[in-house]
């Protein structure tokens, strides 16, 4: 198919005419119509007529779909907006995550074999890779209630019938979507996940994003849901949050209160965004989570975006943030060790061999080890399976069990952000790609952090979920630090070549005043009599 590439330009987003993507759909093979989108318009057009001309665009294309019986294949040069997979007919209904081998090991795994697993994920360049990640809260638009299991039931049926994704089902309840790479999953209190497939540039990631974000809003709005853009839960207590039926989930439920103070609250009431990137070898791994770690305050405050609690201000401009420090130290926080000269793949693995276990995975069922060592696991010793060995499907689980501030699977993930408005989701992603996928943005940031002690790095961890980019530091502030950093990403992604620099602007009022997100929402809340049932209008995809 032909791809389309032209200057961006204000009087041709002002016409809706794309200007770097050509989208063509072709429907039920009668007549073809060519649509162009730019998906990237946000960083053209304020964030308000951007909106406005969105809504309009597709709410036209609605209408013409859905005039159709036969269903619509829409493919471009990100293969993502509105694509037909196969007929109804053929649709597959995907077996409950998480994977599981076929076969049960009968010789135990070497801490080799896990450390050659981390390592599997180096890989040269050009095969680096974008992927984005971000919850986002279900409310009924009527009474702001939270979202129920069965109107998400109803949503997940009516994306896959519409835009034929694939089910996914755990004791045949849908609990999920599949597509093309990409997944539509639930966290524990109804947040509504889209993770996203790894892809080459900004542009196409923030183009799935605005595909997902549509196709949702398509089908939310006709049974009167809405979907806010936040990273903390700003109305309802915890016991008025329905509850998602994953078993896992349940184990962690029963653990959680037993080792944190804010367990529940992180899995009911919590929404983040972040991005996760490859490395190339294992000390490019190595300076990449460094900087990550060090840096990923810095990105705490320029998202910061969860203020309220119970329809009050909590005191904090990031609680989200807050919220880990007491979750569960076994498997949180910021991880000195990664800052030791001896730190690699193999010490990473030391670390995760110690978190305790929550589940493992058979027969279709979530078996509670919530406290048990995956060192005895593989000795065989697990009290719960006596005599058999993990294999690295188990250890794939257990990974994502761990919930670092920067957490190390076959790639890198940076997990510090809040939850927030479509444009800063795309902002979140350009912000690590800037710094981490150029070479000399990355020396630079290590430059920054090269001398930054143990005790300052905690600090900023400390104070950042409560002062933002205003955190003294050094002779200044965060904020100056923060306008060094962004200075980095902005070159780095200029340097990459593909036109990304745009997805920075929405952050750049930020970098140079130091008010956040957060703090945006706080004046608002003031303006509007202190009714936190206004700020829905505001953080309403």
């Amino acid at each position: 198919m032909a791809v389309a590439h032209a200057a961006v330009s204000s009087s041709a987003a002002s016409k809706y005419i794309c200007t770097s993507t050509q989208t063509r759909v072709v429907n039920a093979g009668r007549h073809h119509q060519t649509l162009c989108w730019e998906e990237h318009a946000a960083a053209v057009l304020p964030s308000r007529e951007y909106h406005h001309r969105r809504r309009h665009f597709f709410g036209k294309l609605v209408l013409h779909l859905g005039s159709n019986k036969n269903p619509v294949r829409a493919v471009g040069r990100d293969g993502l907006v509105l694509h037909r997979r196969r007929p109804k007919w053929q649709q597959i209904v995907a077996a409950s995550p998480p994977g599981e081998e076929l076969a049960v090991r009968t010789e135990p795994l070497t801490k080799q074999d896990l450390v050659a697993y981390l390592a599997s994920g180096c890989k040269p360049k050009e095969k680096w890779r974008i992927g984005t990640e971000h919850e986002k809260f279900g409310f009924q638009l009527g009474t702001l209630n939270p979202i129920t299991y069965e109107q998400i039931a109803e949503l997940l049926d009516g994306i896959a019938e519409r835009f034929h994704w694939e089910r996914v089902l755990e004791d045949n309840k849908i609990i999920g979507l599949k597509l093309d790479g990409q997944s539509v999953s639930l966290e524990p209190g109804g947040q509504f996940e889209l993770s996203g497939a790894p892809v080459t540039t900004l542009h196409q990631t923030c183009a799935e994003l605005n595909s997902h974000l549509y196709q949702v809003k398509a089908v939310s709005e006709e049974i009167g849901v809405g979907f806010a853009g936040i990273g903390f839960q700003p109305k309802w207590p915890v016991d008025a949050i329905p509850i998602m039926p994953k078993a896992r989930y349940d184990i962690m439920r029963n653990y959680m209160p037993k080792v944190g103070t804010y367990g529940l609250d992180m899995m009911f009431r919590t929404c983040t965004v972040q991005v996760n990137l490859d490395f190339e070898s294992e000390a490019d791994m190595i300076r990449k989570f460094q900087v990550g770690l060090a840096l990923q305050p810095i990105a705490t405050a320029l998202f910061a975006n969860s203020p309220f609690t119970e329809g009050k201000p909590n005191g904090y401009l990031s609680f989200r943030s807050q919220i880990w420090t007491d979750v569960d130290n076994n498997r949180t926080g910021d991880l000195p060790f990664v800052f030791d000269d001896d730190f690699g793949f193999e010490k990473y693995v030391d670390y995760a061999l110690d978190v305790p276990m929550y589940f493992v995975y058979r027969k279709k069922h979530y078996v509670d080890c919530s406290g048990l060592s995956f060192r005895d696991f593989m000795a065989g010793k697990l009290p719960v399976l006596p005599g058999e060995f993990p294999t690295l499907s188990d250890w794939e689980n257990h990974l994502t069990t761990i919930f670092p501030e920067v957490r190390l699977k076959c790639y890198l993930e940076m997990r510090g952000a809040d939850g927030g408005s479509w444009r800063r989701l795309c902002a979140l992603s350009a912000f690590w790609v800037g710094l981490l996928y150029d070479e000399e943005s990355l020396q630079g940031a290590l430059d920054i952090i090269g001398d930054w002690t143990v005790r300052e790095r905690a600090m900023l961890r400390r104070k950042v979920p409560q002062q933002g980019l205003k955190v003294p530091f050094r002779d200044g502030l965060l904020k100056h630090v923060a306008q060094d950093v962004y200075k980095l990403a902005k070159d780095g992604l200029s340097r990459r070549g593909y036109k990304e620099v745009g997805f920075l602007n929405v952050i750049e009022e930020t970098v140079r005043t130091g008010v956040t997100p957060a703090e945006m929402l706080l004046k608002l809340y003031d303006e509007k009599g202190k009714n936190i049932d206004h700020i829905f209008n505001e953080i309403l995809y």
